[in-house]
C-alpha cells in the first residue's frame, strides 16, 4: 500500500490517477496510522512553501489538544523518514523537504535533508515561473531513474529550485536560467522538483522505480 499524504497539496488526485494507472493499491490520506502502516510514502504538493508548512503543521491534529500537539503531520513524516519507510516528495514536497525557503523567509521547512530553496533569478525573455519540459542529466546508479535515458524531458512548474549541501544526494539536475538540483536521494528519501505524475511515459517509469523499492 502506498500512502499519499494528504494536506490539500493541489496534486493528490493526479498522483493517486498516475499510481492506480501502474496498478497500484494507494490511498489518499492524513490519518497518522494508516501513514505509518504504509509501505511507502508520498508527499506531494502544488502551492506555497509558507502556506504548505501551516497545512502540515495543522492537519493530523488531536482534536482537542490542538495545543499540546501543534506540528500536526510534521512528526508523522519525521517517524517515517527516520525509520526507513521510502518516502517520496513531488514538486513542492521537495522544497519542503530541506530547511528553508527564500519564498517565505523565518518559515522553517521539515529540515530532513540539508539544503535550501532559493529563487530562480531573472533573464532576458525567459518566464518565471518555469513552467514547461526540460531534460535532465541523470546520476548514473541512481535507483529513482532506473530505466530512464539521460537527457530524458520531464514536466517542471516551479519559480523556487534546489541547491542541496550534499552533492552526493543529487540524482537528476536540469539548466533554466540556472543550475538546478532537479531530484535527490538519501538512504530511503527520495525527491523530483519535476511532477512525474504528468510526464509521460519516462514519469510514469519514475513512479514505477519508487513503487518497486
Amino acid at each position: 500500500m502506498i500512502a499519499i499524504i494528504d494536506y490539500d497539496a493541489g496534486n493528490l488526485k493526479s498522483v493517486e490517477k498516475a499510481l492506480l494507472y501502474l496498478g497500484e493499491e494507494c490511498v489518499v490520506t492524513r490519518d497518522r496510522n494508516e501513514l505509518l502502516k504504509a509501505d511507502k510514502v508520498i508527499l506531494p504538493g502544488v502551492g506555497a512553501f509558507g502556506d504548505a508548512m501551516e497545512k502540515l503543521n495543522k492537519f493530523g491534529l488531536v482534536e482537542g489538544i490542538h495545543e499540546m500537539n501543534k506540528f500536526g503531520l510534521v512528526p508523522v513524516i519525521r517517524e517515517l523518514t527516520e525509520k526507513g519507510t521510502p518516502f517520496l516528495g513531488i514538486c513542492l514536497g521537495l522544497q519542503l523537504l530541506f530547511e528553508s525557503s527564500d519564498e517565505t523567509p523565518g518559515v522553517e521547512g521539515l529540515g530532513i535533508l540539508k539544503g535550501k530553496i532559493v529563487k530562480i533569478p531573472s533573464a532576458p525573455g525567459l518566464k518565471i515561473p518555469h513552467m514547461g519540459w526540460n531534460s535532465i542529466k541523470i546520476k548514473d546508479g541512481s535507483r529513482l531513474f532506473k530505466g530512464v535515458s539521460d537527457n530524458s524531458y520531464v514536466y517542471f512548474v516551479h519559480s523556487y529550485y534546489l541547491q542541496a549541501e550534499n552533492e552526493n544526494d543529487v540524482a537528476a539536475t536540469t539548466d533554466y536560467i540556472t543550475h538546478i538540483h532537479a531530484s535527490v536521494e538519501h538512504g530511503n528519501i527520495f525527491a523530483c522538483q519535476f511532477h512525474p505524475e504528468k510526464s509521460g511515459d519516462v514519469g510514469l517509469q519514475i513512479l514505477k522505480n519508487f513503487c518497486e523499492l
